[in-house]
């Protein structure tokens, strides 16, 4: 008899009876269990900033071939596509654990309303994609003579 006052079998059991009550709880909200199963990520993951002259977007893609990243704006739409290939293992090896994501994705980012689709640069350094989109001369603050 253990002095723990979670033994092996009250503690799992109590965890079983959760885990079962939300099981129960999620199939009635109408959830699949594929949605249930999945993280919650995006690939790639960013950082969107703005300044007073543009916004600027970085996308974390380490180990992509800047020629296999695919960005374009549509309707105030910032969209970064491709495809990561999937690692090569040695011959006869086998994979223990596998956490990096691998297949197509795309990722839309909406942009503000003064982001200027003509006015676009992009660069791929050190494995962060950064997007900068300057913003639209109308939309800059302009300081006004009071006569």
């Amino acid at each position: 008899m253990s002095n723990f006052p979670f033994n092996d079998n009250g503690f799992a059991s109590a965890f079983d009876a959760i885990q079962e009550h939300m099981g129960r709880v999620l199939r009635n909200a109408g959830v699949p269990a594929a949605l249930r199963a999945t993280p919650q990520a995006y690939f790639p993951p960013v950082n969107v900033g703005v300044s007073g002259d543009s916004i600027e977007v970085v996308a974390f893609v380490p180990g992509m071939d800047p020629e296999g990243l695919n960005v374009s704006i549509e309707k105030s739409l910032l969209t970064i596509s491709g495809e990561r290939k999937p690692q090569e293992l040695p011959e006869g090896a086998r994979y223990y654990a596998r956490e990096r994501t691998q297949g197509r994705y795309t990722r839309i980012i909406e942009l503000p309303a003064d982001a200027d689709p003509d006015n676009v640069q992009a660069r791929y350094t050190d494995g962060c994609l950064a997007i900068s989109i300057k913003r639209k001369e109308s939309a800059k603050p302009r300081t006004v003579t009071v006569q």
